[in-house]
């Protein structure tokens, strides 16, 4: 592992810890002595990204947690919670098990984790996100978020997914059941 301070190749492990984040481990410089702080994270499967343009690249969890740490600037809102919702929405990327995501699942994931969490964070996430045309845009979105008229992602899914029931031919049900053979009966 490369120091940070002075850039030599090799450091020493002075300290290893299981967290839910991964391994941290504390390391000192074999050359300049400074210690530095290292957390090994398990690199699962990747998942593609497809953007709006059709473009395809890796899901990045440092990518999307700039992207909330610039919608929570200057607000209380920690880092480990922030880090939190990454987590959550790397959870839910990969428990869907597809290989291809598109932009706006990750998106809708990570603006309904942050109108939870700050209604002002929402706002700055969605207005670069969904990129308001004018001021009323912007203004609706905000009528709408102080009135509770925003479903979840998992709400609109469902809405968006559920099919509709196939109607049902009974007369055909009861014509197979009826031309089914009967079962022997037993000999005596």
């Amino acid at each position: 592992m490369r120091c940070p301070y002075c850039h030599y190749r090799d450091s020493r492990v002075t300290d290893s810890r299981s967290t839910d984040d991964g391994i941290r481990r504390r390391r000192q410089c074999i050359r300049c002595g400074e210690r530095f702080t290292t957390v090994e994270v398990v690199q699962v499967s990747t998942v593609q990204i497809v953007k709006r343009d059709g473009r395809r690249e890796e899901f990045s969890r440092e990518k999307l947690l700039r992207g909330l740490r610039a919608a929570c600037a200057k607000r209380s809102i920690s880092v480990a919670q922030l880090e939190g919702i990454v987590a959550e929405i790397e959870a839910k990327v990969l428990a869907d098990g597809r290989a291809e995501v598109p932009s706006q699942v990750v998106g809708e994931l990570a603006m309904d984790a942050l109108r939870k969490l700050d209604h002002i964070a929402y706002i700055r996430f969605a207005s670069v996100y969904r990129s308001f045309a004018d001021i009323e845009s912007l203004k609706e979105a905000v009528e709408q978020l102080e009135q509770g008229r925003i479903p979840t992602f998992e709400e609109r899914t469902l809405q968006l997914a559920l099919p509709e029931p196939e109607p049902t031919d009974l007369r055909a049900v009861r014509a197979s059941r009826d031309q089914a053979t009967p079962l022997a009966e037993p000999a005596r």
